[in-house]
């Protein structure tokens, strides 16, 4: 009798050029996966600081050292469309986007997902920190083990067609044990610094970026009495806790840094004070729109819960009530720094059960 072997599952990994991605690849292929590397291009304006070719090589090197397969995946115009656009477009209407919510949502888990699947892959991987539980045939998105790097917050938007075919390889592994893991392994990665800022943009200055979009409008920068104490170059390129950016010309007494606590996009004001709490937008009733659970099905409204409104913010317990169409979020303690247009997410233990857009 001939035993036929069985074809090893095919994963596609999105290759960044970093440790993560390197090490989530490396893993794969030691759990017998048929492992494929894949290098995601996206746009880039041309007055930002371009690494994807340096990235790209790193990508390239490490799949040479693991003997797989190696694709450069071009996705800019969707990147521009889904990515760029919408950020540009949530600052001109006053909202605080979250880009790398809308990066993993169209891009990593997006285009890139249904290219993989088309190509007949049988999971795709990333080098997020958090994990994937599949119980009684419904996939659940766990927080990553390193609480200091845990990435949840930015996947609610993932449905459970995505979740199934899904793989966190380094979700179960805190950050230094990765970097051991890719040195152990003589990954050329293992000592290269994490990327930092926007999703594949890296770090840059936001007001610059928008100033590329948008038109500088001079306007008043006011003390906490409404006294006028210096300019700026418009309202809408200002972020509610910002602590730079602004010119006073007002001569003071002051010595600790000023911090934007208030901007009137009709006036063309903003709003400044020593003390970075004051005056923020507080609530303990926040609604959210654009609303995704991951389960597919609505969370039992008689439970408490637990969420945030920003990314590394400590959790808060929470209860969940129906508004019309969409979902209102009632907090125990009040929220400093609500603000419209970034993510609400919620948690039941270390289950991120889905998330959505704060209005």
């Amino acid at each position: 009798m001939t035993i036929k072997k069985k074809t090893p599952q095919k994963v596609f990994v999105g290759m960044s050029g970093g440790v993560d991605s390197s090490v989530s690849a490396a893993l794969l292929k030691k759990s017998g996966f048929d492992v494929v590397g894949v290098f995601i291009k996206v746009w880039q304006p041309d007055f930002v600081e371009c690494t994807w070719r340096e990235d790209r090589l790193d990508a390239m090197r490490i799949c040479a050292k693991l003997h797989i397969p190696f694709f450069t995946l071009d996705l800019e115009k969707e990147y521009k469309k889904d990515v760029a656009d919408y950020m540009i477009y949530e600052y001109k209407a006053g909202r605080t986007p979250n880009p790398d919510v809308m990066c993993n949502k169209y891009i990593k888990f997006g285009a890139f997902f249904d290219w993989a699947m088309k190509q007949g892959a049988d999971f795709v991987a990333t080098g997020h920190y958090a994990r994937v539980n599949k119980i009684a045939g419904t996939a659940q998105l766990l927080a990553g083990k390193d609480k200091n790097k845990d990435q949840s917050y930015f996947l609610w938007t993932l449905t459970q067609k995505q979740l199934s075919k899904i793989i966190f390889p380094i979700g179960d592994i805190e950050k230094p044990e990765v970097r051991k893991k890719a040195e152990k392994l003589g990954l050329s990665t293992a000592e290269k610094k994490d990327s930092q800022g926007v999703c594949f943009l890296g770090k840059f200055d936001m007001k610059d970026f928008l100033s590329h979009y948008m038109k500088e409008d001079s306007g008043k920068v006011l003390d906490e009495n409404g006294k006028i104490i210096g300019r700026h170059d418009g309202a809408i390129f200002y972020t509610i806790g910002q602590r730079h950016g602004f010119e006073i010309t007002e001569k003071t007494t002051r010595s600790n840094p000023l911090f934007v606590i208030a901007k009137n996009l009709q006036k063309n004001t903003i709003t400044v004070s020593e003390n970075p709490i004051q005056n923020v937008k507080e609530s303990k009733e926040i609604e959210m729109k654009n609303v995704n659970w991951m389960s597919s099905k609505i969370p039992d409204l008689s439970k408490k819960y637990s969420a945030r409104i920003r990314y590394r913010q400590p959790l808060s317990l929470c209860k969940i009530k129906r508004k019309d169409s969409n979902y209102v979020i009632l907090f125990d303690k009040y929220q400093k720094s609500v603000s419209s247009g970034q993510s609400i997410v919620i948690y039941d233990g270390e289950i991120c059960l889905g998330g959505g857009i704060i209005k």
